[in-house]
């Protein structure tokens, strides 16, 4: 169980601004800056049972747009490069001048284009250097000049081809999504996303229902067909997201739990095959939620982590 409940959580918290939308975040503690970025479709209140066991570093985890207690317009483009913007622009305000990432599913997408950033950043830096970053006027290359000091992943789709979406995630991105997404409800949530977890480390109907209160805060669940566009998105721009992971100057470690059925062992060999040097650590018998599921192996493994990149 969780340390702290949804309530709780929220009252850790503060609020800033994107594009006129207010954005939750917890920003706690003192030291070297870590950022957590959440998955989909939950919040940072996955990051809350880990949360006292980073004591030493100063944390800082948003709800990105469409999540948890930030806002979840209807007339919303969503987007990657949207919420790395979002991510920028809170480091920006929080006058923070370098950090660590801590990431999970759909958070590892928004960390990939971090890095993007970050290496099409040092590139312009040192003229003459060849890169195939791919960009466009609506990506902005350039964000704060806040420098990533490592990156730890967590299960998720860093790689498209062998990612293995549910079946509710393959409706919803669909001609038919915003159908699907209104007829969303709890029973329904909780059976699909009871099945990506371990068979031991499975949710608790407390655990179940704190989620489901997330994401039906400000009625998340009319948004999901939107939100699920990132799915197409790690697609279109799999070269700039998968470049910096193979050629990036930033250390790099991936915390999988192998009997996640979307992004699980499969994802782990994957990223094996094309990640040089690959830093990989496997928490057997866990599912798709490592943080929640084995907090303290997660805890261990990323400290192990900190430490080594000094």
């Amino acid at each position: 169980m969780p340390p702290y409940s949804p309530d709780q959580w929220k009252d850790k918290g503060s609020y800033f601004h994107h594009k006129d939308h207010p954005v939750f975040y917890v920003d706690e503690g003192q030291g070297p800056v870590i950022v957590l970025i959440h998955g989909f479709p939950t919040s940072s209140f996955d990051w809350s049972y880990i949360w006292d066991g980073l004591g030493d570093y100063r944390r800082i985890a948003p709800d990105l747009m469409g999540f948890g207690f930030s806002a979840k317009p209807t007339s919303y483009h969503y987007s990657i490069s949207d919420q790395a913007s979002l991510v920028e622009g809170m480091l920006e305000q929080l006058g923070i001048a370098e950090y660590q990432i801590l990431a999970h599913d759909y958070g590892d997408t928004v960390a990939q284009e971090l890095l993007a950033r970050h290496r099409m950043r040092k590139h312009r830096l040192e003229p003459g250097k060849e890169t195939t970053i791919q960009s466009t006027e609506s990506w902005p290359d350039v964000g704060t000049q806040s420098v990533i000091r490592s990156c730890c992943l967590l299960n998720g789709g860093l790689f498209p081809e062998v990612h293995r979406p549910r079946t509710i995630q393959k409706l919803l991105i669909g001609p038919f999504g915003s159908i699907v997404a209104r007829l969303i409800n709890k029973s329904k949530f909780e059976k699909s996303f009871a099945e990506i977890f371990g068979k031991n480390s499975r949710p608790s109907q407390q655990e179940l229902d704190y989620f489901w209160q997330l994401i039906e805060t400000n009625h998340g669940t009319r948004i999901y067909h939107k939100l699920i566009r990132y799915m197409q998105e790690r697609k279109q721009f799999r070269t700039r997201w998968v470049e910096p992971l193979q050629k990036g100057d930033v250390p790099l470690r991936l915390i999988n739990g192998p009997d996640d059925p979307v992004s699980g062992k499969h994802m782990a060999e994957r990223y094996r095959e094309l990640v040089p040097e690959a830093d990989i650590v496997l928490l057997e018998g866990i599912g798709h939620y490592p943080q929640t599921e084995a907090p303290q192996q997660v805890l261990n493994a990323y400290l192990e982590f900190l430490r080594a990149v000094g």
